[in-house]
């Protein structure tokens, strides 16, 4: 058995557990929604939004701020938790497991808990709007996405030193990436002065790339984007994983 297996077999089957609460699938797409009712069926179809009506556009950022949400807090939290309280990762750390195996794992339960999450916001979507479509750039973002912020998530469950600080880093970067990299309208209707900053967040680039009917220069440059991100914050992840082990 590969070693990272046991580490994704622990967190598949605690959220397998967790799926039987209703409360949890509440949970996971309540916001979501929220903002598609208050945002998608406020607006309508009144509102044109890139060659689009508003909730078409919406729905794509609604699953890419969803996956981003899930991958990173399940792992951020749940990693703190195991770190800190529970003690359950001085287990991994002192098994005979690689540390890369113990990222692998973590991050792979941290892509499924983020892709379970979107695809209850994709199927409201597809009973909501009639333009809603699934496109292969749409997976292979959905895929991407999850993977860049579990991985992140594994970076704060390493570096808080209590549980209430995985609440000021999500404060701090997950939310205002959630309202200002371009979910609820263009990054283009961003003020010249916050572009930078926008542009340089994750999410922003992930909203330009999942709306994508086909690949332009736009998007091969969002998709590289992505690609570093994601990389950068693995590999920083495995090697705040090896310090710890040492």
């Amino acid at each position: 058995m590969s070693g990272w297996y046991p580490v994704f077999l622990k967190e598949i089957l605690l959220f397998r557990k967790r799926l039987l609460r209703l409360g949890y699938l509440f949970s996971a797409m309540v916001v979501p929604v929220i903002y598609l009712v208050t945002f998608g069926l406020g607006l309508g179809r009144g509102v044109q939004v890139q060659g689009t009506d508003y909730l078409t556009f919406l729905i794509p950022g609604l699953v890419a701020m969803s996956s981003m949400n899930n991958s990173y807090t399940w792992v951020a939290s749940a990693l703190n938790l195991n770190r800190l309280y529970f003690k359950t990762f001085q287990v991994f750390v002192q098994a005979p497991i690689r540390p890369i195996s113990i990222i692998a794992g973590e991050v792979l339960a941290g892509i499924i808990k983020g892709l379970f999450a979107s695809s209850l916001i994709i199927a409201v979507g597809f009973i909501a709007s009639a333009s809603f479509s699934i496109t292969p750039i749409l997976i292979m973002t959905l895929l991407l996405n999850c993977f860049l912020f579990a991985s992140m998530g594994i970076i704060t469950g390493m570096i808080t030193k209590s549980h209430e600080d995985t609440a000021t880093y999500s404060n701090f970067f997950i939310i205002p990436m959630a309202f200002f990299s371009g979910t609820f309208f263009p990054v283009e209707k961003v003020p010249a002065a916050l572009k930078a900053v926008v542009y340089f967040l994750p999410l922003t680039h992930t909203n330009i790339l999942i709306r994508k009917a086909e690949m332009d220069a736009q998007g091969w440059f969002s998709l590289f984007i992505l690609t570093v991100f994601a990389l950068s914050f693995f590999l920083y992840g495995l090697r705040l994983i090896k310090n710890y082990s040492e």
